[in-house]
């Protein structure tokens, strides 16, 4: 081809004589190197923007689906939560009352006296109110039988007030045994001492102070026990 035998023939110190074939040929070469080098520097660049940008948006997308599933349910949630607060309360409810309170004491006491149960300490402490409710702990001391203690328990859950009793640092233990030193333990006798723990509820009054951490009037302790 014409071309090429220009190309073997080009006088590489006389650019300016060299044919307009060949002068055509590198100017679209250059060209061409030029819009490569553009390409490579430049336009992949923006590639790998816009593939993140891609991706962004993808993630967006979801975010926006997420959100607005949560808009359309939101009305139902609330009235969802505005149910469980009210069976929550309702079920609070059923706890005793202030007032309540000393009698429960007193009537706990009693149950274990009528289970045969021997009370050496029953020692209500102060209350520590929480948001919805206050627990109370007792000191207690008792000895019995297992038959006596269980007897205790079915007593308590007989009450006409819903009562809750938790253990904390409770022990049950055979009862040591008292006079000589070889003399046998008593039969079946147990030792259980410790704390528990009672609860009632919070008037709507002391319910907005335990809120606002505003103090209320300490109920009265009251100590029960057998003699």
């Amino acid at each position: 081809m014409k071309l090429l035998d220009d190309l073997r023939n080009l006088d590489r110190n006389n650019i300016g004589g060299w044919p307009k074939s060949v002068k055509t040929f590198f100017t679209v070469l250059v060209i061409v190197v030029i819009l490569l080098a553009g390409w490579y520097f430049f336009i992949s660049d923006k590639q790998d923007e816009l593939a993140q940008a891609q991706q962004k948006e993808e993630q967006l997308k979801q975010e926006f689906s997420s959100k607005q599933a949560q808009v359309v349910n939101l009305q139902a949630l609330k009235v969802q939560l505005a149910e469980m607060n009210d069976l929550l309360r309702q079920m609070l409810r059923q706890l005793p009352s202030k007032t309540e309170m000393p009698a429960l004491l007193v009537d706990i006491s009693q149950t274990a006296l009528s289970a045969g149960l021997e009370t050496e300490l029953f020692q209500p402490g102060p209350e520590s109110p929480k948001e919805f409710y206050a627990e109370q702990p007792i000191a207690i001391r008792m000895q019995g039988t297992y038959h006596q203690f269980g007897t205790f328990i079915s007593g308590v859950a007989s009450l006409p007030r819903v009562v809750i009793l938790t253990m904390h640092n409770v022990s049950l233990h055979p009862q040591q045994a008292t006079g000589p030193a070889n003399a046998p333990p008593p039969g079946g006798q147990l030792v259980m001492e410790g704390t528990v723990k009672t609860y009632r509820y919070l008037g709507d009054e002391e319910t907005a102070a335990a809120t606002t951490g505003k103090p209320t009037q300490p109920a009265a302790a009251s100590t029960a026990g057998g003699q």
